[in-house]
């Protein structure tokens, strides 16, 4: 839901920096490694409780997620498939990661955590069903995604905002949980009746 209105506030400064990069011969595939790299360190933050720490690197990753295609159009290359399915990958493993091994940290938390896992499975499958159908029919991207990108009311901005307040509330972990759920599983229902009304 805000990623399209965030979308032109950082936009500008993020091209900018990709292109000086970009020109300097950095690989926007090295970049989401970076970024898969820094989840990692945010896992294990996380399970040992180091809600700081795991910010940090929260940030990070989520800084080098937004870097990775903006380098790759900046390059003489460009995008490429290979690292649009590298990005969505390192992506989902990320939110899903970052809810477990909170959980391992604590875990009175793994109920409400399971739950939230479930209903990234119906944000996830919504989005990517839509994306390859979307791909067969020839729509267009509508963004300088690499694939057909499903807006919602959960979406990237919204769960990084959701790792951001367990990490500075995690006494709210449980309810926060239990109410960033709904909101996935509201998107997702409201995919599901786009791609009813769009696909035969």
């Amino acid at each position: 839901m805000l990623d399209s209105k965030l979308r032109p506030l950082i936009d500008s400064p993020l091209n900018a920096f990709a292109g000086v990069m970009a020109a300097r011969g950095i690989n926007a595939n090295i970049i989401t490694l970076a970024g898969f790299a820094f989840s990692l360190c945010a896992f294990a933050a996380l399970a040992i409780q180091e809600y700081g720490g795991a910010l940090f690197f929260i940030v990070l990753s989520r800084l080098a997620d937004g870097l990775d295609g903006s380098v790759a159009r900046a390059s003489e290359k460009g995008a490429t498939d290979r690292g649009a399915y590298f990005d969505i990958l390192s992506d989902f493993i990320f939110y899903a990661g970052a809810v477990f091994f909170f959980a391992v940290g604590r875990p009175e938390t793994a109920l409400p955590a399971a739950f939230l896992i479930f209903s990234f499975i119906g944000t996830a499958t919504s989005f990517l069903a839509y994306a390859i159908i979307a791909a067969k029919r020839g729509l267009e991207h509508r963004t300088e995604k690499s694939f057909h990108y499903a807006a919602g009311l959960c979406e990237g901005a919204e769960t990084i905002a959701f790792l951001v307040l367990i990490c500075l509330f995690p006494d709210w972990f449980a309810k926060l949980a239990l109410a960033f759920g709904l909101l996935c599983w509201i998107t997702a229902a409201g995919r599901a009746l786009r791609a009813a009304k769009e696909f035969e």
